[in-house]
């Protein structure tokens, strides 16, 4: 780094009083868990992630003697496990302090000597970024990405093959049953954003069927029946602008799409018989979880709801005996892992040491005119605030772009809450849960077009009352952090400040640095690389508008990003530096986003600290 950036202040508290202190970092700090994953034919062995030791790790959970064993113990945490068919081994994927550039390796369930270390798990594949894991009893297969492009391996008898390689994005998408077919989700039409799948055999690796439903139409495979033998494939698809399902007999090349009578978007998972569906529903922020039953016969309901209370489901899946796990929080109550067992009873499952984090404040709905139709924000209010006085706003705009901000428990905006700020989030287009033309709609113009949606709902924030014009900070991380570093260039008479975390900053070094997969979708979003459409990427990009920047701006990255690296970030810096701009830098060891409590509790003080000074708070 040639320029020494400033730093920002870093508050020995936020809040004067000793309880409101300990209740935003007690909500940060306080022990949470996944939900568990469990082996294919071992369900008794099964793996979690949590932050119980203050650092986000797997852990082990053997079910059959209620015992629980830290798996992972690095500097920069592991997020990303999961355990053999027959619940002998645990796989994880080790990477370098959270550059997610790497390779799998292997333990055992139960645990090795004392000083013994996992070792890797396929010798024979290449490091590179993942792109999907499936794992049998005989046959593993295996992903991996790197600039050349993609490449499948599978692992049987103690050999290692390449069976797939192309210069497109590319994943392994699921293994059937009796491991005989292999699917895989591609983009060799040349759109990552709208992959095609090809299903092939295990032996030999011949085309057993293909499926691709034209430009800009995605399928994803969800997974295989679990039945031995069945060659039923359950699909996500989008032929009537949103996410839908159907099942795909891959050996008869015949399929059944559900009609499914729920508004939002739709995924789901079986049942372990084959003859149902877990069927998860997405829709304005909220999410329920239901039973679809396949086969109910003529004049009966096929679906059923399971009565989760409406909120965020974060994940669910069915247990050997129907019974149905899945997490759950709504934004003023934390989350937790629960259980609604065949009879309908529903209880907590897994409850995590110590206390259980402090509540927050609900969110509303609000339905904002846009120039592409109604926008969804979700709206929350500092307790005790004067009605009909306008309150210090931030905006948080959320990553992706296709995500979206829901009903969920946040520490995060917890604490913007506590330190006296209304809350605004907004699901611009680009999100997802609003149909596939609302998520397309940014193509060609990424960026720009959210900030539209941005700006009308901050015209109703001021107008409505609730927002002061004068204190409105824009703040975000990843996405949002590019949208925030766009917005405070494209629409300066609009914020008071920006926090912008591991940001997009200048997009075209953003792009000959990133990882290959997010080239692919880069070239996709954009029409092309920066070769192809360079007034496209110049038009989008926060260094383009860098010289009209006048509120203060805190800028946070990891050294070790594959996503949004550091070099485009400090052409950024520099430039704020040439002009003598007020900003400030905060550079940490990791990759895009930490997994130690300990450093998020302190990157969201130096934001939270920096824009109450910069709207007069403190």
């Amino acid at each position: 780094m040639s320029t020494q950036h400033p730093s920002p202040r870093v508050p020995e508290t936020l809040f004067g009083e000793p309880e409101a202190e300990a209740r935003w970092r007690a909500r940060f700090s306080a022990a949470r868990v996944s939900l568990p994953s469990w082996a294919l034919d071992a369900p008794d062995a099964n793996l979690y992630v949590s932050n119980a030791s203050g650092v986000w790790e797997l852990y082990a959970w053997d079910r059959a003697t209620d015992t629980h064993r830290q798996v992972t113990d690095r500097p920069n945490g592991t997020m990303h496990g999961t355990v053999s068919a027959d619940g002998t081994w645990i796989w994880w994927f080790d990477d370098t302090d959270g550059d997610e550039f790497g390779s799998w390796v292997r333990e055992p369930f139960a645990g090795g000597a004392q000083g013994s270390r996992p070792v890797p798990a396929l010798p024979d594949v290449p490091a590179g970024y993942p792109a999907g894991l499936a794992l049998g009893h005989e046959l593993c297969v295996v992903g991996v990405s790197t600039d050349d492009g993609t490449a499948l391996y599978a692992h049987r008898d103690g050999r290692t093959e390449r069976f797939y390689a192309s210069e497109y994005d590319a994943e392994v998408s699921a293994l059937s049953r009796d491991e005989r077919l292999i699917a895989i989700g591609h983009s060799e039409h040349g759109d990552s954003r709208h992959p095609a799948l090809r299903v092939l055999t295990s032996d030999g690796f011949d085309v057993v069927a293909e499926k691709w439903d034209g430009e800009g139409k995605g399928l994803g495979a969800l997974a295989f029946s679990p039945v031995k033998g069945d060659s039923r494939l359950l699909v996500q698809h989008e032929r009537r602008d949103r996410e839908e399902l159907l099942i795909w007999d891959v050996e008869s090349d015949t399929e059944t799409e559900l009609d499914i009578d729920l508004p939002g978007e739709l995924t789901a998972d079986w049942y372990p018989d084959g003859r149902s569906l877990l069927v998860a529903q997405f829709d304005k922020g909220r999410s329920r979880l239901y039973r679809y039953d396949l086969d109910a016969a003529a004049g009966t309901t096929a679906l059923t709801s399971l009565n989760s209370r409406p909120g965020y489901v974060g994940g669910a899946a069915v247990r050997p005996d129907g019974a149905v796990e899945y997490t759950w929080s709504n934004a003023a109550e934390p989350p937790l892992v629960r259980v609604r067992d065949v009879n309908g009873e529903d209880r907590v499952l897994i409850t995590p040491p110590g206390e259980r984090a402090p509540g927050s404040r609900p969110v509303e709905d609000v339905f904002v005119p846009g120039p592409g139709g109604d926008v969804h924000a979700l709206v929350s209010t500092p307790e005790g605030g004067a009605a009909g006085t306008p309150v210090p706003t931030v905006f948080l705009l959320h990553g992706g772009p296709h995500a979206a901000d829901e009903d969920r428990f946040s520490a995060y905006r917890a604490v913007w809450l506590d330190a006296g700020f209304a809350v605004v989030e907004v699901n611009y287009r680009g999100s997802t849960g609003y149909g596939s033309a609302w998520r397309d709609a940014i193509e060609g113009r990424p960026g720009l077009t959210e900030l539209e949606d941005v700006a009308a709902v901050h015209d109703w924030a001021v107008d409505s009352g609730l927002a002061d014009p004068e204190r409105c900070v824009v703040a975000g991380a990843s996405w949002g952090g590019y949208l925030t570093l766009l917005a405070l260039g494209t629409q300066p008479q609009r914020w008071a400040a920006g926090v912008a975390g591991v940001p997009v900053a200048d997009y075209v070094s953003a792009y000959a640095d990133e990882m290959e997969p997010l080239r692919a979708f880069d070239r996709a979003l954009f029409g092309g690389a920066p070769s192809d459409v360079p007034d496209v990427y110049e038009a989008c990009s926060p260094i383009t508008y860098v010289d009209e920047v006048r509120a203060p701006v805190l800028v946070l990255a990891g050294d070790n990003d594959p996503r949004c690296p550091i070099r485009q970030i400090e052409n950024y810096l520099d430039r704020l530096a040439e002009r003598g701009a007020d900003y400030a830098f905060y550079r940490y060891d990791a990759g895009h986003g930490s997994l130690v409590v300990s450093e998020t509790v302190k990157q969201v003080a130096l934001e939270v600290d920096f824009a109450r000074r910069a709207v007069g708070l403190v």
